[in-house]
């Protein structure tokens, strides 16, 4: 794999530097946010449940990648955080930690182990006892339906979201889902980064099902990086939209739920103020985020994509732009650092193209760095108003569309994670401050959440990397919860201590560290 694709999707997916915030920076307190703002934290069904092989789950794409040895760690999340038999010592930790919400998602092999057909009796009472329990205790479910683990048996029969049949055998899913769990479930999101699962199972590889073409991917066997993310990315909203249709006519007057796709996105600052580069961060905007939520909007894709990519950008017939236009309650936001781009038109135009020389857009960290280019592997710099301007992007560009930041967190590539996390602190009080600035210039976010609430098999680096409030000890069988001082920061924060005030640095909750 080219140097430069590795780097570009780990800049692209998250940021680790530990980076200070101002000492002077204003304050805030959850008194600051309107009352039905909703604060929480998420997971995922394969990062935390584990019993992989228990009560009738099928393997997933995710099951199949780790045990060919693909993860940096050589791990498998066939135990992972061990949620599924915990689940009860979760929601009363969350109950403890002050939680408003709890997003996770729903395992499609464990309710439908053949991808369609028969519901197993054992998921289907998982998922209910979870529900139940989260509700008994004033937590709301915030429920995802794909987080990137297709059941294996569907990529094996028809190569998954390669294939338009993938649109009705994930809307019967979701029907499933809305039946069994709808009437005490009110939000609900589709799918999860359909930019990042193009881009990183389809272009370069880095994710299951491990597709892609020289000279873009590795370790591939199969693929061609040219058109399958677009394609993908395709099938994924016209099965969002099937869905919300589904959901629209069938369910929603019942039930009274709000439903939505998220995005994976990061803030482009041009490297310079010239014209080319102020361009390539447009473009990187339109590419990464418009990509997905035009259609939405809009009913199509970005010109500049359809420009740049021409026939391997497929389009929308009448009904199905009729259909994916419109087609969300909400939007949600994953959301970790900010980077610089370059512009990279003129050694990008020519020869094999993957979606990235499309963008013709180059990313880097610094503004200390030469513009030579070049991709360099460090960390780059964690940046609050990044995500400020992220909402305020969406508000313009967008007609300012609720919004729920549904991933927001520290610690890839924080192999030192400790229980006194005074960096996750700074992290999670400047981006919670980012978007309480949002909020006050007029952008309608709904909601926050911390990725993770619990230390989980981190999709990009196994068990190497944490970003959880509570520490998981991965090396017992009995995966004890221990919390970090940023759980008991957040806390303090939703239930309304230190006076009420939080400052955000963090320090104030250093008291902590002793008990």
């Amino acid at each position: 794999m080219r140097r430069g694709s590795m780097v570009l999707l780990l800049l692209l997916l998250f940021s680790s530097l530990e980076v200070s915030l101002s000492q002077t920076a204003p304050q805030y307190s959850r008194d600051d946010f309107p009352s039905d703002f909703v604060f929480g934290a998420g997971t995922s069904a394969y990062q935390v449940e584990g019993a992989a092989a228990e009560d009738g789950r099928s393997p997933c794409i995710w099951d199949t990648f780790a045990h060919a040895g693909k993860m940096p760690d050589k791990s498998t999340a066939d135990v992972a955080s061990d949620g599924y038999h915990k689940y009860k010592e979760d929601v009363k930790l969350m109950t403890d930690t002050g939680l408003e919400a709890y997003k996770f998602s729903i395992s499609w092999s464990r309710l439908l182990p053949n991808g369609r057909g028969a519901v197993n009796p054992k998921g289907l009472e998982f998922y209910n006892n979870l529900i139940n329990e989260l509700i008994k205790h004033g937590i709301q479910p915030h429920v995802t339906l794909y987080h990137l683990d297709l059941p294996q048996v569907l990529e094996d029969e028809y190569g998954g979201w390669l294939s338009p049949k993938i649109v009705d055998d994930f809307t019967a899913y979701a029907d499933v889902c809305f039946r069994e769990f709808g009437d005490r479930v009110s939000h609900w999101t589709t799918i999860i980064e359909p930019n990042i699962m193009a881009i990183g199972g389809y272009d370069n590889g880095m994710f299951p099902p491990n597709r892609c073409s020289y000279p873009f991917g590795i370790n591939c066997t199969a693929g061609n990086s040219s058109v399958e993310p677009y394609t993908v990315a395709h099938h994924a909203l016209l099965a969002h939209a099937s869905v919300v249709t589904l959901y629209r006519t069938k369910y929603q007057a019942m039930q009274n739920g709000w439903i939505g796709l998220n995005v994976y996105s990061l803030w482009a600052y041009p490297f310079t103020n010239s014209t080319a580069d102020v361009q390539a961060a447009q473009r990187s905007l339109d590419f990464m985020i418009g990509w997905i939520i035009n259609p939405l909007v809009f009913g199509d894709y970005p010109e500049v994509m359809k420009e740049n990519a021409g026939s391997r950008l497929p389009s929308f017939n009448k009904h199905q732009s009729k259909q994916v236009k419109g087609s969300f309650d909400f939007i949600g936001l994953n959301h970790y650092f900010s980077t610089f781009v370059i512009d990279n038109s003129n050694s990008s135009s020519t020869g094999l193209r993957d979606f990235n020389a499309d963008m013709f857009a180059k990313f880097t960290e610094s503004k200390n760095m030469t513009p030579t280019g070049q991709f360099v592997p460090v960390n780059a710099p964690t940046d609050p108003q990044g995500l400020q301007y992220m909402l305020e992007y969406l508000k313009e560009a967008y007609g300012n569309p609720p919004i729920y930041i549904q991933e927001n967190g520290y610690g890839l590539g924080i192999f030192n994670d400790t229980i006194n996390d005074t960096a996750r602190i700074d992290f999670l009080s400047g981006f919670i401050g980012s978007t309480l600035d949002a909020v006050r210039n007029g952008s309608d976010v709904r909601g926050y959440f911390v990725w993770s609430f619990l230390d989980v098999f981190e999709l990009l680096a196994g068990y190497w990397s944490r970003f959880g409030l509570y520490h998981v000890d991965f090396d017992d069988e009995k995966r004890e919860r221990v919390p970090k001082l940023s759980a008991f920061w957040y806390s303090d924060f939703l239930k309304k201590k230190q006076d009420m005030s939080i400052e955000r640095t963090g320090l104030n909750a250093t008291s902590h560290a002793q008990q």
